[in-house]
């Protein structure tokens, strides 16, 4: 089995171990505070796993991550990306603390803190980067089938990107540039979101 699928195998893993069914959210009724409540009180999430590919030259991320977003706990779940860049790696983990969705466009902004890097790509070793340091990233699902368009993600941003310093204010601002700028699309794999 080559290293990528190894690779894949053991982030569709962790993400799965680590997360609560994202994809059986409750659909919440307009207006009516009662179905936040319902079940476990999940009120938006998304999961994916898979790979995208980055600009030419700059090969392949690959990713896994299970997220929702509950009524009264906030956001729960866990991500993974690594990729290679100039025959370094860059590989981060990380744990959920904010969700949110936009469900008429099909996008989700994920953001938490990072559990390990284990990267050897120095300038992803900065203090910007380190345990406990927040980090986020973006995605769409672009919906199923032979005919739809590839779902896309972004790799992760931490502390000043897009001029934002937290992961709650990244989930709350949810940006989002025209054209799906700085969103890559999968190459294979699936991100599915729902509110």
């Amino acid at each position: 089995m080559s290293s990528r699928k190894i690779a894949r195998a053991l982030l569709a893993a962790v993400a799965m171990a680590a997360c609560e069914s994202p994809t059986a959210s409750p659909r919440k009724a307009a207006g009516d505070a009662a179905s936040f409540k319902s079940d476990r009180g999940i009120i938006a999430a998304t999961s994916g796993d898979g790979s995208a590919e980055l600009p030419p030259g700059f090969g392949l991320v690959a990713f896994s991550f299970g997220a929702n977003q509950h009524f009264a706990n906030g956001g729960l779940g866990t991500f993974r990306q690594t990729r290679t860049r100039n025959g370094l790696i860059i590989d981060f983990a990380g744990r959920v603390t904010c969700v949110t969705v936009d469900a008429a466009n099909n996008r989700a902004w994920v953001g938490g803190v990072v559990t390990e890097n284990n990267s050897t790509d120095p300038n992803f070793r900065q203090a910007i980067h380190e345990v406990g340091r927040d980090v986020w990233f973006r995605v769409v699902d672009n919906g199923e089938g032979a005919n739809a368009v590839a779902d896309r993600t972004t790799v992760l941003g931490f502390t000043g990107a897009a001029g934002f310093t937290t992961s709650a204010q990244y989930c709350a601002g949810q940006p989002w540039a025209a054209g799906d700028v700085n969103t890559f699309p999968l190459v294979d794999g699936n991100i599915q979101v729902h509110e």
